[in-house]
């Protein structure tokens, strides 16, 4: 009875989870609904103005080439059938017969030549487009802030670096010169039409609007379509990068079917969204057929009607109707075209959405660097909101001279990580400032006020790459000696040494092979090799033993001396030796003092520490 009521209960909470997240996923993927946007149109194709000065001539060169040879065949044809194989007046002349195959195979040899460079050379132009846009794009993740991140799951942010850039592939590869072609193709049969028969041409092609008018309507539903897919798929990719990271609590809950059965929901929503945007972009086929065979339906009555009056030939009638074949062709490709315009808009839409987002912690115009921090820092009423309305932090004020330990205690939710995330600039406060050695920390540049601000926090996130490298990502400039005395200095040497390849070892993401303590030890070497000036300890002894605890006692000792420091932790020997300890409580300060001092007045803290030794 009481498993049933744990599966229950377990379920329950399953299917509110997700329902949260579907709120969660379609906040952050909105169908972006309105009309084709020509200047984000130019926008994308800007990305294509550097090198059309370097290959966009001889494309072009190539493609009029082909084109030339292409119209040059069916008219090469009619002479053949009009003077060599059924002249009007005369014997059929195989001379002219021969010469004009030769003529026509040459012609095709040009065509493929021309054709082989074109592609070749869009290929390379499109490739530079989408390694232009999507470094462009990540680039600007990059600066983003941390509240763009809050909002949006990680697979939401990688579909737009992947999946969208990716899709834009055959538009710049293929699109955009077969675009060039067929819009050269289609001038070039039109001319020759009217001026074989201007009346047979004009009668061919009073099909064409009647083309453009019913496949119109198709287009906004179209292009409303494939952004749907795009939103689909983006939600999948979301889903797979949280199932994958969260797969030990998945299991451990055993929640595993309940995971499958909701990707399976949005596996289906995304297979549906596809078929029906696929559906939609087959239509375009048949509108073509039909208004095609319209046209060749009149073709034959009027050409057969001019024949017999004399205004046409029947070799000038085969070259007619080859030409009416090659107006629908590049007609039909148009349409596909459009079709392959619109995935490729969808997609731009959500990566210019992400590049047009304005990182809110950014560089004031005319911001300096930061001089060298000595470490005196001031909190004067900061308050901070999350969220309008609900503050983290109400009216802060705290003054930290330098070299001072500073230990940040509380309750989950009380601020003490806010405190530091306002301190390294991750957020700008609401109200109030904080001040570095009397410079507003919001009118200096951001890098220089990180670059020296250290932070250590319980989560230590380990690269994929050797040991060494992950130490070294404090300050990549750092030469081997000087990262394996950082090592040292917080005992992490001895446990590198023990590994396969030393400080060459490879780890996986995340750095899955190491314990929780050695990831802790790496995040230690990693800030005391980037000497920074402040340094910010977020619960980074809470995975660590007791005994490798002490070691580090003596490390930090040595790091901390000459450091301003804040330190959040809950373990008492953390923090009893800091200079000062500031109690929080539902983002005030309650109390602050050193540990005798907190612990003579029986206050919050007291009950802290007496919390924690009936625990132990």
């Amino acid at each position: 009875m009481n498993t049933e009521l744990h599966s229950n209960q377990a379920s329950k909470g399953m299917k509110k989870k997700t329902r949260i997240e579907d709120r969660f996923i379609y906040q952050d993927d909105e169908l972006i609904d309105k009309a084709f946007d020509w200047t984000q149109f130019r926008r994308l194709f800007s990305y294509m103005k550097p090198y059309a000065k370097q290959m966009l001539p001889l494309v072009l060169i190539m493609t009029i080439l082909g084109t030339i040879t292409k119209l040059t065949v069916p008219y090469l044809t009619s002479i053949a059938i009009d003077k060599a194989i059924a002249p009007p007046i005369g014997s059929p002349s195989l001379k002219l017969l021969y010469t004009l195959t030769v003529i026509i195979v040459v012609l095709y040899i040009v065509q493929w030549g021309a054709s082989k460079l074109r592609i070749k050379y869009t290929n390379i132009i499109g490739q530079k487009v989408i390694y232009d846009l999507r470094s462009d794009l990540f680039r600007h993740i990059q600066k983003l802030s941390f509240n763009f991140f809050d909002k949006r799951p990680a697979g939401s942010v990688l579909v737009r670096v992947t999946n969208d850039v990716n899709s834009l592939q055959d538009l710049f590869t293929n699109g955009v010169v077969n675009l060039m072609i067929d819009c050269v193709q289609l001038a070039g049969i039109v001319v020759i039409l009217l001026l074989i028969n201007w009346k047979l041409g004009l009668a061919v092609m009073i099909t064409v609007p009647i083309m453009f008018l019913v496949s119109t309507k198709l287009r906004q539903k179209i292009r409303i379509a494939w952004q749907e897919v795009r939103m689909r798929n983006s939600r999948i990719n979301s889903h797979l990068n949280e199932s994958i990271q969260g797969i030990r609590v998945t299991q451990a809950y055993t929640q595993e079917q309940e995971n499958m059965r909701y990707f399976d929901k949005m596996n289906m929503d995304s297979r549906k969204s596809w078929d029906k945007a696929s559906a939609m972009n087959q239509m375009f086929g048949p509108i073509i057929e039909i208004t095609g065979g319209m046209g060749t339906f009149i073709l034959f009555m009027l050409g057969v009607y001019l024949i017999q009056s004399g205004e046409l030939t029947i070799g000038l009638l085969v070259a007619f109707s080859n030409y009416v074949g090659n107006f629908w062709e590049p007609i039909n490709r148009l349409g596909m075209m459009y079709n392959q315009l619109l995935v490729a808009m969808a997609s731009s839409e959500r990566i210019f959405e992400f590049i047009d987002e304005e990182p809110s912690i950014a560089d004031k115009p005319g911001a300096k660097p930061m001089p060298p921090i000595k470490g005196n820092i001031q909190f004067n009423n900061v308050i901070f909101e999350y969220e309008k309305g609900r503050p983290a932090l109400k009216g802060i004020s705290l003054d930290v001279s330098p070299g001072q330990s500073i230990a940040l205690v509380g309750h989950t939710g009380s601020g003490k990580s806010t405190i530091i995330n306002l301190l390294s600039r991750f957020y700008d406060t609401t109200h109030g400032g904080i001040l570095i050695d009397g410079h507003d920390i919001r009118d200096v540049t951001v890098q220089s006020l990180r670059s020296q601000i250290g932070i250590v926090l319980q989560d230590t996130f380990i690269f994929s790459g050797s040991i060494r490298d992950n130490i070294r990502f404090g300050r990549l400039d750092a030469t081997d000696a000087e990262v394996e005395e950082a090592a040292k200095a917080v005992d992490a040497h001895d446990f590198i040494m023990k590994l396969p390849g030393g400080y060459d070892t490879e780890v996986e993401e995340r750095g899955s092979a190491l314990s929780m303590g050695q990831r802790q030890l790496l995040s230690f070497a990693r800030a005391l090799l980037a000497n920074p000036r402040i340094l910010i300890l977020d619960e980074a002894t809470a995975s660590i033993d007791t005994e490798t605890e002490l070691k580090i006692q003596e490390a930090l000792k040595v790091l901390l001396q000459g450091r301003t420091s804040f330190i959040v932790a809950h373990r008492l020997s953390t923090i009893r030796n800091a200079d000062n300890i500031v109690v929080l409580d539902h983002g005030e300060i309650k109390e602050q003092g050193s540990h005798e001092q907190l612990m003579e007045q029986k206050g919050i803290y007291n009950g802290l520490v007496e919390a924690q030794f009936r625990f132990l």
